[in-house]
């Protein structure tokens, strides 16, 4: 569905993009993950035909994203950062005006608008003036002009941004549920965005591509050792050391009074160690789980790992 090989670009003499290489499937919902200014907005605006490549090829369906712009922009739906909004004009004239410029027929326009309303669910606001929406509508709105001429592939630059709590569960639900539809690419530099709305995850820094899998693939790509968290009603005071003590642990870190984390090599195996000497010495074991890599996890060592941090 979109294919990206070698993208490079370039500001004057400023390096935004190196080398970016990644794809992605028909029916995919792939986050676009990087911290501000690693080059997320460079790559979708090129990606969307506002700007040039420096090097590099792009295609959407089989179509380059340079040669033959206008089929690829007939083809994607572009969300960007701050959305291109007419302050003056109800939600329904505002579509039915993008619906014109995407070259949507007039026999097909109102049916096209009313399906962009009802799948970024602005029904209760179709005729109320732009101006006067909250900023959560707003973004709805600018998801909606994306929406109007039904492409296969959504391209959402930073779509929560700015949102309230509220406001941002609503849009990734939206998201999720477009996702049944299109093909769908979103950046931010949000991790739970990533996670609760993307199958898949493409993490730049600095303008090139750290990683791409899913989230328990990266995990998996960064695990060097295992964790376990042990959590008991009165452990005695040389409970770190006990533990420390059994073979295969390479490290215990004590979350509070009662709470510790069990680090181990990958091909040990501690567990009923653990849950024995906890049991023996009458600790009152009450949990006893392994410890998941978070995505906050992986993103920061592959960034850090990057810029040589360690």
């Amino acid at each position: 569905m979109i294919e990206i090989q070698g993208l490079t670009k370039y500001y004057g003499r400023v390096e935004a993009l190196r080398d970016v290489s990644f794809s992605v499937a028909r029916g995919e919902v792939v986050g676009f993950l990087g911290p501000n200014a690693a080059g997320k907005t460079t790559a979708l605006r090129i990606l969307a035909g506002y700007l040039p490549a420096t090097s590099g090829r792009a295609t959407v369906e089989g179509f380059d994203v340079f040669a033959d712009s206008l089929e690829v922009r007939k083809r994607i739906g572009y969300m960007p950062e701050t959305v291109p909004l007419y302050p003056e004009m109800t939600v329904r004239s505002y579509l039915g005006y993008c619906a014109r410029l995407r070259g949507v027929s007039r026999g097909e326009r109102d049916t096209r608008v009313a399906d962009a309303v009802a799948k970024a669910r602005l029904g209760e606001v179709r005729d109320t003036i732009i101006g006067h929406l909250s900023k959560g509508f707003r973004q709805r709105v600018g998801l909606a002009q994306a929406l109007v001429h039904d492409p296969p592939v959504l391209v959402l630059d930073e779509p929560t941004i700015g949102l309230d709590p509220r406001q941002i569960i609503e849009t990734r639900q939206l998201i999720k549920d477009l996702g049944r539809d299109h093909t769908i690419i979103l950046s931010t530099h949000i991790l739970p965005e990533v996670s609760m709305t993307c199958s898949r995850v493409v993490i730049i820094n600095r303008g090139r591509i750290v990683a791409q899998d899913r989230a328990e693939g990266l995990a998996a790509r960064v695990l060097s050792s295992t964790r376990i968290l042990l959590r008991a009603l009165r452990p005695a005071s040389d409970a770190a050391a006990i533990l420390a003590a059994i073979p295969g642990v390479t490290g215990v870190r004590r979350e509070d009074e009662r709470t510790f984390v069990v680090e181990s090599k990958l091909d040990a195996d501690i567990r009923e160690q653990v849950a024995r000497d906890a049991v023996e010495r009458d600790w009152g074991l009450v949990e006893l789980r392994p410890v998941e890599l978070s995505l906050e996890d992986v993103f920061l060592h592959l960034t850090m790992e990057e810029e040589g941090v360690s």
